[in-house]
């Protein structure tokens, strides 16, 4: 192990921004804890359908606020493609061939999960599984693409990020919601927001490129600002406090975005600024550096498939009967601390959804990775984000 570090170590240029790969690996497991944390799948009778601990105890709202790391995504997606395709006009590069490029490195993984869960459900169906059961295993299996449709949108989109300012997505976010729950307008006015309330985040990147992020007193109006604008919005204007959906709930802060889960975004955004040069030390350690150059070697992978993990052993676990903490109502501390117990499950069961379908994401076997992979200096050329989503 220590001669593996080392070599990743040794072979990552030493210009390299590690904080862009660090921020992109938190991110990813963000997500993935927090999904296995919050989401149930209660077997009640023939069928499983979905609960939260958040719909019985909603005083663990903060731990939607720890692991809802959405907006990281984004910030680190808008900083890498837009100097990505600075790059790309730099070489002479056409748009349409640095856009195929970088969305079939966003999608292809998607194949393995597509084709495994339409042989799944077909089965399930044939078999006289019930509908429900059906459709809320598919739905959760499949939830994660939304966001890949999301990024790619904003992707193609670069061109147009590279100069605009944050700014201006956020006020339309803002007149969105205002005219959502202050006007009584329809619902799907909610739906503009799922651009632009992750354009935010994403212009925030492009606004990182250009330089303008750079000092630390960026960070701070980010992180204060948000801050505030996100208490003050679930204090006085109703907003619900949890930052990732609730079964059941009125309103969600994600589904589609609102003005607060934007404005948490810009605290996070601030506080993962205000720590990169603590991240660039820490990234100097070969065995922190090589953690995180997995992560994202294999960031799409656990991200596709982290949900089928849960699925999968929640379903085998059905064989030994009806388990806590995976098969029983989350109206309790003590399906809180089952559930913890299951989570170096969930992540066993990951590594052998990683072993068989990581190839889809790595392409053809290579000696040298993408993440170690040798280019100029970080602050002037195309980060490892660039070449890997």
């Amino acid at each position: 192990m220590r001669d593996l570090t080392h070599r990743v170590d040794t072979a990552t240029p030493p210009g390299r921004d590690r904080a862009v790969d660090a921020l992109r690996a938190v991110a990813v497991l963000g997500v993935v804890l927090g999904h296995w944390l919050v989401t149930a799948l209660v077997a009640d009778g023939g069928e499983l359908h979905t609960s939260s601990p958040l719909q019985h105890l909603p005083w663990l709202a903060p731990i939607s606020w720890l692991f809802q790391t959405l907006a990281l995504f984004f910030l680190v997606g808008g900083h890498v493609a837009t100097r990505s395709y600075a790059t790309a006009q730099a070489e002479g590069t056409p748009y349409h061939r640095w856009l195929t490029a970088r969305l079939s490195r966003l999608f292809t993984p998607v194949a393995g999960l597509l084709a495994l869960w339409t042989i799944v459900t077909t089965a399930l169906l044939l078999s006289g599984t019930d509908f429900t059961t059906v459709h809320t295993l598919a739905k959760l299996a499949l939830s994660p693409l939304w966001f890949l449709v999301v990024f790619a949108v904003l992707t193609a989109a670069t061109p147009l990020v590279a100069r605009l300012n944050p700014l201006w997505p956020l006020a339309v976010v803002l007149h969105v919601d205002l005219l959502r729950f202050g006007f009584d307008a329809p619902s799907g006015v909610g739906w503009v927001n799922l651009a632009a309330g992750w354009l935010v985040p994403y212009s925030l990147g492009a606004a990182w490129t250009r330089g303008e992020l750079d000092r630390p007193r960026a960070g701070w109006v980010l992180l204060i600002g948000g801050t505030a604008a996100t208490a003050g919005l679930v204090a006085w204007a109703g907003y619900p406090a949890s930052m990732v959906g609730v079964p059941g709930a009125s309103v969600s802060n994600l589904d589609p975005p609102t003005l607060a889960v934007v404005t948490f975004g810009l605290a996070q955004c601030g506080l993962a600024l205000l720590l990169r040069e603590r991240l660039r030390r820490t990234m100097r350690r070969p065995l922190a550096w090589a953690a995180v150059a997995f992560v994202n070697l294999s960031a799409m992978t656990i991200f596709l498939w982290h949900q089928t993990a849960l699925m999968a052993t929640t379903a085998t676990g059905l064989l030994l009967g009806r388990l806590p903490g995976l098969h029983t109502p989350p109206d309790d501390l003590a399906w809180v601390a089952a559930r913890l117990l299951w989570l170096p499950v969930f992540a066993l069961t990951l590594t052998v959804c990683w072993a068989a379908f990581h190839t889809y994401e790595r392409g053809r076997p290579r000696i040298r990775s993408r993440v170690v992979r040798s280019h100029p200096s970080s602050d002037r050329a195309t980060p490892t984000g660039a070449r890997h989503v």
